[in-house]
């Protein structure tokens, strides 16, 4: 498991890293990764316009339904994050 995260590998931050799997995870259709990897894209240091930016390429290239789910899922674990981080 380790190895997805790239320990040992220099090549992508993790930043990067999140930057390719939310918009992979979006269109494989698995809701509840997605939600747990924009967590971690936040935590990673992609800002919400990042992470929007970036499920906008998700319409584009794997149609509008899938960046429509993945949006909602996304607010979702904003408001999220939002209520932890005021707790």
């Amino acid at each position: 498991m380790e190895d997805c995260w790239g320990h040992g590998r220099e090549g992508l931050s993790l930043k990067e890293r999140s930057m390719i799997n939310l918009p992979m995870i979006s269109a494989l259709n698995r809701p509840h990764e997605l939600k747990v990897h924009v967590r971690g894209a936040l935590r990673n240091g992609l800002s919400r316009e990042q992470i929007s930016e970036t499920l906008l390429q998700v319409g584009i290239y794997c149609g509008v339904p899938a960046a429509v789910d993945s949006f909602r899922l996304a607010r979702e674990a904003f408001t999220e994050a939002d209520a932890e981080a005021s707790s």
